[in-house]
């Protein structure tokens, strides 16, 4: 996969620009607060329809505009193909080859990304909001019937959330078989979320964990747990993870009406890492949790090869800065020869390697880009 030109009118800071770029690694140079995030989120806002930075669409309209467009042409195993994302105040609207797609579902996975930011360091000791958002953005890349129930889900946990609010404050009058059928919208969509996310996390393992040993110089052996909270388990089917979920739901009843919230599901789930079977979320370093990190992402790397046949666009926004040596050979090392990449940092100077001499070069400054030649 990669992107050979980039289009970007009234987004963020940039006003009109065409971006041709090198299918290896191009690197994106500038002080901050000059573009370089802005830029290589337009990217990932191209690919996933929304923002790693921001919820809110109108952020990423420059001022006073009425309307930002985001523009690609990329070329995969496939072909050729245009992406475009167009944000205004009516919402957005997304096109592939000039066809417009009414449905998320239909878009997001046309070109999959893969994001290395500073906060992505921060994913092992985040909140589990940090890692759900983790698994559902890698797993809506490649899987549209996933990023289907996703949205069912959270539809319908929107709507019991309010009604259970609303009886909480006596604005309803209790309606049992109402809360019924809201409960049983959710259960369905939420089986096949858990079902699927057991088994996305053992591929992810699966590629991870040698990762992992590899960087740690054979000394350290990486699991990750998928942490529900119901007593659901890897290798149950939809079926009977509905189960599961419809007895614990009948249990928390009574809570979640006197809460006035849904207390139970994949919304609240989470993740856990250990390292030689123990917790680096209590008790690893700094260092193993930024290990941890790196090996997460490159092994999303590599399953999405496995999983679509192409390696996706990797994103590394100034990240190198954050890594020691070691770790910084390992990750550009990977990456050789493979994955289209780009590189945002204020200076190239102290990390040795070819890949970044090789580099097309572009420098920001105020929202105006050039390339060095």
């Amino acid at each position: 996969m990669h992107i050979h030109e980039l289009k970007l009118k009234d987004y963020r800071n940039y006003e009109d620009v065409t971006l041709p770029f090198k299918d290896q690694v191009n690197v994106i140079l500038g002080e901050n607060a000059q573009g370089k995030t802005n830029l290589m989120e337009s990217i990932y806002v191209l690919a996933m329809a929304r923002s790693h930075r921001t919820p809110r669409d109108r952020e990423l309209i420059r001022w006073d505009q009425p309307f930002a467009r985001v523009g690609g042409s990329f070329t995969n195993r496939h072909g050729k193909f245009d992406m475009e994302l167009v944000f205004s105040k009516q919402g957005k609207k997304v096109k592939v080859n000039g066809l417009e797609k009414k449905r998320l579902s239909d878009y997001i996975g046309t070109c999959t990304i893969v994001m290395f930011a500073p906060e992505d360091l921060t994913l092992v000791k985040g909140s589990p909001q940090v890692r759900r958002r983790f698994l559902d953005m890698e797993m809506g890349q490649i899987n549209s019937v996933y990023l289907y129930h996703l949205s069912q889900y959270y539809k319908a946990l929107k709507q019991r959330n309010q009604w259970l609010k609303d009886i909480r404050d006596k604005r309803k009058t209790p309606d049992e078989a109402m809360l019924d059928v809201m409960t049983e919208q959710l259960i369905q969509s939420g089986a096949e979320l858990l079902v699927r996310r057991f088994s996305f996390l053992d591929t992810l393992e699966a590629w991870a964990a040698p990762i992992h040993r590899d960087i740690s110089r054979g000394k350290e052996v990486l699991t990750l747990s998928y942490e529900p909270t119901v007593p659901a388990e890897a290798g149950m089917n939809a079926a009977e993870t509905a189960d599961v979920l419809r007895a614990e739901f009948s249990r928390v009843r009574d809570q979640e009406l006197r809460r006035g919230t849904t207390q139970i599901g994949p919304h609240r789930d989470d993740l856990a890492f250990f390292v030689n079977g123990r917790s680096i979320q209590t008790y690893g370093s700094q260092g193993q949790q930024r290990t941890t990190a790196l090996s997460l992402k490159l092994a999303e790397i590599e399953l999405i090869h496995e999983k679509t046949g192409e390696y996706p666009i990797l994103l590394l926004d100034d990240v190198l800065s954050e890594l020691d040596d070691h770790r910084q050979t390992h990750l550009l090392n990977s990456i050789k020869g493979k994955v289209q990449t780009f590189v945002t940092t204020t200076s190239v100077d102290g990390i040795d390697h070819q890949l970044l001499r090789e580099a097309a070069t572009f420098y920001v400054q105020e929202g105006t880009i050039v390339r060095n030649e």
